[in-house]
Formats: structure tokens, C-alpha cells, sequence
């Protein structure tokens, strides 16, 4: 069995992708500082934030949408695809997010919204979108190049709860981010790779390993779940899916019945200390209905916040321990990058 030692990560990771997630708690003072510095518009919008993008450059306003959850006085709302229904950008800021700058569903976004006469703003690296931000007079917040789009998670974040503060959504969250990460900088150090190797996210990689996992989230952890499926499909290149209760308990679980036949399956519920009662009970039942596949999470952190960016970072962990175990470099996405050429023609 391959060892998670610090020297066979380095070897099965040459391009440090787990030093990208490893970077995170200290990237979310520079995230505030980029989005202060793009000069945000700043007046009250009754039909709140849209975030329009794709992959790790959409998940931003998922996870924001969650750390602000009942705090939201107006509506945040996310876009994955090519087109927006006028009604939805009416008296709303809309925020194009493209880490490369160059994704063509997020470049359509941005047209449109300008057709419909809404404010935007945009984060990203550079790229056509940039450029077309800056001859629009359109703020621009600038995120680090170098790292892949996933990535940039903590960037993405920020921009967007940034965004949601300047547009009336809510409240500053900023003194939340700054508590996350110090709370990631703990967690850097129990969970890294000098952590123990039964212990932590390293632990729950290893009973992960050779599995198909399921990843189930509640509440505030609903978005983090959609979270760790997608880094563990492009991190350790193998499947892995993701439900929110309480509609998994509506149909998911019918398949743990005959799950042993169709191949290794696990499952893992991320549990928060906030939940409404009856969802702490639902994860309490589920995993009695999966029996040992199940694995108990539990957020760390006392806001909302802190819980949402704790649960991504073990999950980043996790999905790059799994790629290390796996012997896979996590770094590279050929598969994607083949289907966009493709799809670009």
C-alpha cells in the first residue's frame, strides 16, 4: 500500500497541488485586500448578487451563499450556463467569475448582462474577460495566476461575499474570513502532510481509498458536498458523487441496500453543529442505513463561515491524499482541457 508520507506526496504531486491547498488560510487577507482594491460599486441592489461561472470558478458563490445563509436580506443567486433570464439580473449586481479569464459560458454572461444594463463586476486572472471588463469601466478583481482554476476556491469566495456586502446582500463577512483563516492555519498543521497517517484527512483518505465515495451534505454543507465530489473527480481522476438531505432520503438511500453489488461504495456526511434539528436526525439515520460505507464529519469552526471554508479545506485534503494513494498526479486535467479544444473546434 502506498504510504502518505511527506515524500511520496511530493513525488506523486510534482506540481504541489496539495502546497495550493495547503496555501488557502493565508490567502483569504490577500482575497479581501483584491476585492477592496477593485473598487467596488457600492449602493444597495433590491434584487441582490448573480454569480455567473462554471467549475471552481462558480463554486465561489455557492459556498458564499451558504456561510451567509439566513443573514441574507436580498438574493444570491448562481449561474452555471450561457444565458440569463432578464427578470433575475433586474436591479441586481452580476458578478462574472473566470479564473482563466476565457470561459465561454461566464464571456456570454457578461454580454448579456451588459445588454440587459446591469452593474457588473468581474473576477479573474486576466483573459478576454478582463479585457473586456476594462473596456467597459467595469471593476475588475484581480486573482493570482499559476494555480488551477479549482484551485483558487478561497479567492472566489471572498470576491463574491465581498460582492454580496457592496450590493446589500448582507452584512461584511470580513472579520468571519480573517477568523477562517486562522482557524485553517490550525488545521494546516493537524491535517498536513506531517499529520498522522491514521488520523485526520490523511484517515479518512485511506478508508476512501478504492472506493466509489458519496458525498452527502445538509444545510450549510449542502454546497460543500457538491464540493468534494468535483475535487475528487479532477484531484484523484476517479468517480465520486454527491446528495443533499433531505432529498437523499427521499431516494438515495433505496440503492444502499444493494450497493455491495455493484461495486465498493462509502459514503460520507458532512455534518455541521447549526443544523435544524430534524437534518441532524436525518444524518443520524443515514448513516445507520449505510452501516459501515459511512463516514461522520463534523464542520469545525464557530461561524458559519469558519464551518463552510474548514469542511472545503479537509475536503481539498482529502481528494489530494486520495490522488497520492491512487498514485495520480492531482494537478493535470487532460480530459478537460482535451474537451474544451475539441469544443472550441
Amino acid at each position: 500500500m502506498i504510504s502518505l508520507d511527506p515524500d511520496t506526496i511530493r513525488a506523486t504531486d510534482p506540481q504541489d497541488m496539495l502546497g495550493d491547498v495547503l496555501a488557502q488560510p493565508h490567502q483569504v487577507e490577500d482575497a479581501l485586500w483584491r476585492s477592496d482594491a477593485a473598487g467596488l460599486p457600492r449602493r444597495y441592489m433590491p434584487g441582490g448578487l448573480v454569480v455567473c461561472g462554471m467549475g471552481g470558478s462558480a463554486v465561489g458563490g455557492d459556498l458564499a451563499r451558504a456561510a451567509i445563509g439566513q443573514r441574507a436580506g436580498r438574493p444570491l443567486r448562481v449561474v452555471r450556463g450561457y444565458d440569463l433570464v432578464p427578470w433575475m439580473v433586474g436591479d441586481a449586481l452580476v458578478l462574472c467569475s473566470s479564473y482563466s479569464g476565457n470561459t465561454e459560458e461566464t464571456l456570454a454572461c457578461f454580454e448579456a448582462a451588459g445588454k440587459l444594463g446591469a452593474p457588473r463586476v468581474v473576477v479573474t486572472t486576466g483573459g478576454e474577460l478582463a479585457a473586456l471588463a476594462r473596456e467597459n469601466s467595469v471593476p475588475v478583481i484581480g486573482v493570482p495566476s499559476g494555480m488551477q482554476p479549482r484551485a483558487a476556491v478561497i479567492y472566489m469566495t471572498v470576491a463574491t461575499l465581498q460582492c454580496a456586502a457592496a450590493a446589500g446582500v448582507c452584512q461584511s463577512l470580513a472579520s468571519e474570513a480573517m477568523a477562517a483563516g486562522a482557524l485553517l492555519s490550525d488545521l494546516a498543521a493537524e491535517w498536513g502532510p506531517s499529520s498522522d497517517p491514521d488520523a485526520g484527512a490523511k484517515g479518512l483518505a485511506a478508508v476512501l481509498d478504492g472506493t466509489v465515495p458519496v458525498v452527502y451534505g445538509a444545510g450549510l454543507t449542502a454546497a460543500v458536498a457538491q464540493r468534494w465530489k468535483t475535487q475528487i473527480n479532477e484531484n484523484a481522476k476517479q468517480p465520486a458523487f454527491a446528495g443533499i438531505l433531505p432529498e437523499a432520503n427521499h431516494n438515495d438511500i433505496c440503492a444502499w441496500e444493494r450497493s455491495d453489488s455493484f461495486g465498493p461504495f462509502s459514503a460520507v456526511l458532512l455534518d455541521d453543529t447549526d443544523l435544524h434539528p430534524q437534518l441532524r436526525r436525518r444524518i443520524e439515520l443515514t448513516a445507520e442505513v449505510v452501516g459501515a460505507h459511512g463516514h461522520v464529519v463534523t464542520a469545525r469552526g464557530s461561524s458559519a463561515l469558519e464551518r463552510v471554508l474548514s469542511s472545503v479545506f479537509l475536503g481539498d485534503l482529502v481528494s489530494v491524499y486520495l490522488a497520492v494513494l491512487a498514485g495520480v498526479d492531482p494537478t493535470p486535467v487532460e480530459v478537460l482541457e482535451r474537451f474544451k479544444g475539441e469544443l472550441a473546434g
